[in-house]
């Protein structure tokens, strides 16, 4: 059911200095929320931590020192370290099996449009309403055989069952467009004009 297994501590120690003890200690701060439930303060292992974010929408199973039963909980906002590859605090938001939630899922476009022309991309991700527990990992998007002035629309994607478009379904994914031309340099032109006269007068 979960992507990902994991044992959580729950944080005493708050404070920019008791954060940084943590880091240092291989363990990122978090906070886990939601269904009314007070927010409960808490440390995950920051190594596995950080590979398991690497995936979009990746479903949590945290199991609580001290819980009697592991909570399942979606990654809602993520704070990294603005050099380094590391993850400084994690939100979580509790989630139960069944209901669906707001998640984006990242688009990505198969096969080819037509030869010479330039795929406009306007979202590259799609909001969705998903089930907690089946959230796709990626949404493809046809570019097969479109030619200029061709749309793809959000109605135009192809969602598993039980996942809803959480977006007008008129909003534009892509378009396709015909390929810039570029006008010759002043010089060129000058040089054009001359070389065409010359040639008349002779």
């Amino acid at each position: 059911m979960a992507d990902v297994n994991i044992t959580a501590t729950k944080r005493t120690e708050f404070g920019k200095g008791a954060s940084r003890r943590a880091r240092r200690e291989g363990l990122t701060p978090a906070v886990l929320y939601g269904h009314g439930a007070e927010p409960q303060h808490l440390l995950l292992p920051a190594k596995d931590l950080f590979l398991a974010l690497r995936h979009a929408n990746a479903l949590f199973e945290i199991a609580v020192e001290g819980e009697k039963k592991p909570v399942l909980a979606l990654p809602k906002q993520v704070q990294r370290h603005a050099i380094l590859p590391e993850v400084e605090h994690v939100d979580f938001l509790l989630v139960r099996a069944g209901e669906k939630v707001s998640v984006e899922v990242p688009l990505t476009q198969v096969g080819e449009a037509e030869r010479g022309t330039i795929v406009n991309t306007e979202l590259v991700s799609l909001p969705v309403l998903a089930p907690a527990t089946d959230i796709p990992a990626e949404l493809e998007v046809s570019i097969e055989g479109l030619q200029v002035g061709d749309n793809v629309y959000v109605s135009d994607v192809k969602l598993p069952q039980g996942v809803e478009a959480d977006i007008d379904a008129e909003a534009i994914v892509l378009s396709i467009l015909a390929p810039a031309v570029e006008a010759p340099a002043e010089g060129e032109e000058a040089a054009e004009g001359e070389a065409a006269e010359g040639a008349e007068e002779e």
